[in-house]
């Protein structure tokens, strides 16, 4: 599942790319198959690096254009200007400090670089709070809802400029929505085992008949918040 559009980040051959909080390397894949780009992904989980790096090795091989480790998106472990493009994708939620995670990311790219930022869509995830407590009071979850401008504000004040912006997964938001209603821990009502399936098929195949319902759902009610900005300047 790709929240990060490539295209519009302008993803090429031969730049390196940097996946800061990738998890298990859904858009570190990605976008190594984009692109002849190098791509690097790093997340403080173990377990989700070694996920990462099994997903290039198992189908990849030797190859030299990737990487996965373990480090701080406060403490990125990469010298200054080391990157082309990068993502951060349903990461900065999670982090306390996220105006220091913000000015690693721009320590680390280059000038002329371009970043991809998600986070959740500010009312779609309102309502998710007011209807479950669990949906975000657990350890390593949610702890704070972005408003759109305030975060924008936050990278133009370190020298990003903001180019882009949309919403997305807009089909995944009525299923937390139900979740959350029924049990964030519940997956087992029809309604909601129904839902999931339709999402993996949205997901995996991608048909003809969802596209306009998911393209209208990203309008009206998006999951999250794609922002895309260049970087103009050094802090």
């Amino acid at each position: 599942m790709r929240t990060i559009d490539f295209d519009t980040l302008h993803l090429s051959d031969k730049q390196t790319l940097l996946d800061v909080g990738c998890g298990r390397g859904r858009h570190t894949h990605a976008a190594y198959m984009f692109a002849q780009a190098h791509a690097i992904g790093i997340d403080l989980g173990f377990d989700d690096v070694k996920a990462t790096r099994d997903g290039f090795t198992e189908t990849l091989g030797a190859q030299d254009r990737y990487g996965a480790l373990s480090g701080d998106a406060l403490h990125l472990p990469f010298a200054d200007a080391s990157f082309d493009r990068l993502i951060c994708s349903e990461v900065l939620e999670h982090i306390p400090d996220y105006y220091a995670a913000i000015a690693e990311m721009h320590r680390v790219v280059k000038i002329g670089g371009r970043i991809g930022i998600s986070v959740p869509h500010r009312w779609t995830e309102q309502i998710c709070w007011w209807l479950s407590r669990d949906y975000h009071n657990t350890t390593g979850g949610h702890i704070r809802i972005f408003k759109s401008h305030e975060l924008i504000e936050d990278f133009e004040t370190q020298g990003f400029r903001l180019y882009h912006k949309h919403l997305a997964h807009g089909l995944h938001t009525p299923y937390w929505w139900l979740r959350c209603a029924l049990g964030v821990a519940n997956d087992k009502p029809l309604l909601v085992r129904g839902y999931k399936k339709l999402l993996e098929i949205e997901i995996m195949k991608n048909p003809a008949i969802l596209r306009p319902l998911s393209m209208l759902a990203d309008r009206l009610c998006g999951k999250s918040i794609v922002l895309y900005f260049e970087k103009e300047q050094d802090a």
